[in-house]
């Protein structure tokens, strides 16, 4: 399985799970990378995949936050 797919995995069920809420910032690019050790691409691919699932929406120049559809399908 590609690395932005089990990182985007990992997040999946951080949210879905309630662990980061509704509207709350996902943890940096530069934080994913360390905590994980996975390159830049990969986590713009796993912000994307999540982006494209409606879980997460990003604000440019400001990061990628949880949906408000996390609590629909499970989260918060």
């Amino acid at each position: 399985m590609p690395v932005h797919r089990q990182l985007a995995g990992i997040l999946r069920d951080e949210i879905l799970s309630g662990r980061i809420e509704p509207d709350r910032p996902l943890p940096s690019e530069a934080s994913l990378r360390e905590r994980y050790g996975v390159r830049p691409e990969d986590v713009r691919g796993a912000i994307q995949e999540l982006s494209d699932e409606g879980l997460v929406y990003v604000l440019a120049g400001e990061g990628a936050y949880v949906s408000s559809r996390a609590e629909e399908t499970g989260g918060g």
